[in-house]
């Protein structure tokens, strides 16, 4: 059966650099699953319904891994519920690099590593 590694953020893993693709991979086949439009004004109510339709979507590849990264309120409980399944819950983790050009700065962001959401 084939693993499966969700990429649940707005981020296509296509435009990701070789060293997060290679990182990623190490869970299995990576999946883009763009997270969710939160629309702002939304109850608890409104969270917990696209929570559910969403841990929905992700749960059809029965993944690996799932690298989740949005709106905080809805990761929150996307995390709690992916790991009640015992899934593995990353967030990228980045080095910021700024580089100053006159009155402007370019800022790049380096991946170093996938960290786990742990209790």
């Amino acid at each position: 059966m084939e693993k499966y590694f969700i990429n649940l953020t707005n981020h296509p893993f296509a435009k990701w650099d070789i060293n997060q693709i290679k990182e990623a991979e190490k869970y299995g086949k990576i999946i883009d699953i763009p997270f969710p439009t939160v629309d702002s004004s939304g109850d608890e109510k409104y969270i917990r319904e696209l929570c559910n339709v969403t841990f929905d979507k992700i749960m059809e590849y029965k993944p690996e891994a799932v690298l989740c990264q949005g709106e905080f309120t809805l990761v929150y409980q996307l995390v709690r519920r992916l790991k009640e399944c015992n899934i593995t819950v990353l967030a990228a983790c980045s080095q910021r690099n700024v580089i100053e050009h006159g009155n402007k700065k370019e800022v790049i962001f380096e991946f170093t590593q996938f960290r786990k959401y742990e209790n």
